[in-house]
């Protein structure tokens, strides 16, 4: 009975998650409302179905549905990795602009708690966090060296500057959205607990 019950709820997660990981490709690659003024744009909660299917699934589920979107992404941003001038500055465009930061999106459930609200909150700001870390890194190590900016800013202020304008954005919409969520009768949704 117990292995009927596991069957069906990874039905239910690979469906969820297909349909999670299509809303967020969408949202990712169509709804930059905000842009940025040294680059970048925010987005109408891009990240918030990763976040969503890690505290409905559990973390290591998230993982994975978290990490099959950031393949999305590495397919989709292709032609970043070619202005890589060296293997090792490929392998970082492709792990530390990719892979790593969008599939740490997933262990946002990590964070679940008694209190729903805190629990998004604290997930999307350590997931974001840890995404800005990423970028920030890359900024820095990788793109400044192919293009230095034209503000004559150091490296690593640029790519603050550049990475945390959005990402700041990103993590306060989708925390505040989520908070919104979290009152509404989608409350039973965003704790999992209609997977009971």
């Amino acid at each position: 009975m117990q292995s009927k019950s596991k069957a069906r709820l990874n039905v239910h997660w690979l469906v969820e998650s297909a349909l999670m990981i299509a809303i967020a490709t969408v949202l990712n690659e169509y709804t930059k409302f905000i842009p940025m003024p040294l680059g970048g744009g925010v987005t109408i909660c891009s990240m918030l179905p990763l976040v969503l299917l890690s505290f409905r699934f559990g973390w290591q589920r998230g993982l994975v549905s978290a990490g099959a979107f950031s393949v999305l992404q590495l397919i989709f941003g292709m032609d970043n990795v070619a202005y890589a001038t060296s293997a090792v500055m490929a392998a970082g465009i492709i792990l530390l602009d990719y892979i790593v930061p969008y599939t740490v999106i997933g262990l946002a459930g990590i964070f679940k708690t008694k209190k729903l609200e805190t629990s998004y909150i604290l997930g999307i700001v350590v997931t974001f966090s840890l995404r800005l870390l990423c970028h920030f890194i890359t900024g820095w190590w990788i793109w400044d060296a192919l293009w230095p900016n034209e503000f004559g800013m150091i490296a690593p202020v640029y790519s603050l500057a550049y990475n945390g304008a959005y990402m700041l954005g990103e993590m306060v919409l989708s925390s505040v959205v989520a908070v919104l969520l979290c009152k509404t009768a989608l409350r039973k949704y965003m704790e999992g607990s209609d997977l009971k």
